[in-house]
């Protein structure tokens, strides 16, 4: 392929013991391809934390970036928790539709094609860092959450916070909603509508007990407005009796 003159590149891998960066995708792609002047591409290796020997920083991977694709811009994220290591490089504009594993810390651009996105950390998210999200994925349809770190260190304070002062998250395009392994605060920060506004949400996917307590008991007036237009719910909970008020709290589901 070389008279290849544009090239569009995803790939994801799990099996490496090292990030793929900018070194080895001018070594084992670039230098191949000497007409290449297009170059859009997105690749995500994670990596097993007793593999990785070295940890190399986000500054690390974007050096090694910005010193082997040098006719366009590209930017990395790097994310490690206790188990895994995830190194994302790509080009910018980000031309895909789908991104994974991102943590609280991701480059300060708009991802304007982005439909699928999941975020998960060992640092809590705060309120702050669902804006960031909606601003920087614009048309976000999908969104998947994984966190059990409290967003405070009163893991009840949900409870009594209605009337917070902060900025309303708004997620006009999202559709569908993934919170299983989550603490119940972002549970709470989701479905209270004086923190977050789900319009046209209609999938969820939720831990029973958290629904519940959030809205106590599908009673709760400020959780009310976000379930009102899901028609398609999975609690993943066996033998569930739902109640008058459960069915009135979301309205399309059929009985």
């Amino acid at each position: 392929m070389s008279n290849l003159e544009e090239l569009t590149l995803n790939i994801t891998l799990h099996t490496r013991t090292t990030f793929i960066d900018g070194t080895h995708t001018y070594n084992e792609i670039l230098v191949h391809l000497s007409r290449l002047h297009i170059f859009n591409f997105y690749i995500f290796t994670r990596i097993r934390m007793d593999r990785l020997v070295h940890r190399p920083t986000k500054d690390d991977i974007q050096r090694t970036l910005n010193n082997n694709i040098k006719y366009q811009q590209v930017d990395c994220i790097v994310n490690y928790g206790p188990w895994n290591a995830d190194c994302h490089v790509f080009s910018v504009p980000f031309m895909f539709e789908d991104l994974e594993c991102i943590g609280n810390t991701f480059p300060n651009i708009i991802f304007n094609h982005v439909r699928r996105l999941s975020v998960t950390d060992e640092v809590p998210f705060k309120h702050e860092f669902f804006n960031r999200i909606a601003c920087s994925f614009p048309l976000l349809k999908e969104l998947q959450v994984g966190n059990f770190k409290p967003q405070s260190s009163i893991s009840d304070e949900w409870n009594s916070n209605d009337n917070q002062l902060c900025s309303i998250v708004k997620y006009p395009y999202l559709i569908s909603l993934h919170l299983v392994n989550v603490h119940i605060d972002y549970v709470d920060q989701f479905f209270n509508e004086t923190k977050t506004h789900l319009p046209r949400l209609t999938v969820l996917l939720i831990d029973y007990k958290h629904l519940t307590k959030v809205t106590r008991n599908f009673t709760r007036d400020t959780t009310r407005l976000n379930c009102i237009k899901v028609k398609e719910l999975h609690v993943f909970k066996k033998k569930v009796q739902y109640s008058k008020n459960f069915y009135a709290y979301f309205p399309l589901l059929k009985h």
